[in-house]
């Protein structure tokens, strides 16, 4: 867990002693982050942790000219049996770029497994998405494509996905959906390609936030098994996450 502490003393020490600018400038670097606790870590819809509670943490620093780079962690539950750690960091940079009521946003995701054992598991995977305004709404649209590597089978692995987010008025509420596609001969895409999907609410106050969202797949049971998982950990749940930020 040294990972998280890290990322917890990061967050102290951004806290307290904040960048100084003059009132007519903006610091050239902004750190944000947080840390949160959900009813199980879902990744592209599969529980990671085992349909287990988990403690997720990240840290972002981003410069005035949209260049970012940062880390985000998440323990895990059951992969350790396959000789991975039960620790997930993910290191990333990139770029956002307003175009327009657009903004555009491209980089590169690293994903660690701290201690492993008996196998390569760590991949990189480019992405890139944009975001929009479509009347009050706010739509996302991207792509992750990870390329041939040991880690992942060997082949490549792409997902496509699209997040919506839907502001009520007058209240701190926002309804919240997510739908994905993967496709892959990879360990990434049981059944060589399937999709993950999400309908729910999320919540802030001041940097207290908080969300409800019911997280499923079109994964059969077959697949699930061939892939090494128990069928549950691909079947529909209820995720809770509840979390501070600054």
């Amino acid at each position: 867990m040294r990972v998280f502490d890290l990322l917890t003393t990061a967050a102290i020490l951004a806290a307290a002693f904040p960048m100084r600018a003059s009132a007519e400038t903006a610091p050239p670097f902004t750190v944000t982050g947080g840390t949160s606790l959900v009813s199980q870590y879902r990744f592209r819809g599969i529980s990671l942790s085992d349909e287990k509670p988990a403690i997720q943490g990240t840290i972002n620093l981003t410069h005035a000219s949209g260049a970012y780079a940062g880390a985000w962690a998440s323990s895990l539950d059951g992969f350790g049996e396959l000789g991975g750690s039960n620790l997930e960091l993910d290191l990333y940079g990139g770029y956002k770029l307003p175009v327009g009521k657009a903004t555009l946003d491209a980089g590169v995701l690293y994903y660690a497994y701290p201690g492993s054992k008996g196998g390569t598991f760590e991949f990189f995977e480019p992405y890139a998405n944009v975001s929009l305004p479509v009347g009050p709404a706010t739509a996302k649209f991207g792509a992750a494509i990870a390329p041939s590597q040991k880690a992942i089978g060997g082949k490549g692995n792409v997902y496509l996905f699209n997040d919506n987010s839907l502001p009520i008025a007058g209240t701190p509420v926002s309804l919240t959906s997510h739908v994905g596609w993967s496709k892959g001969d990879t360990t990434l895409t049981p059944g060589g390609h399937y999709l993950d999907w999400s309908l729910g609410a999320a919540a802030s106050w001041r940097n207290l936030n908080a969300s409800l969202a019911w997280v499923d797949t079109d994964i059969n049971r077959r697949d699930a098994l061939a892939a090494g998982a128990t069928k549950t950990i691909v079947d529909g749940a209820v995720v809770l996450s509840l979390g501070a930020s600054f």
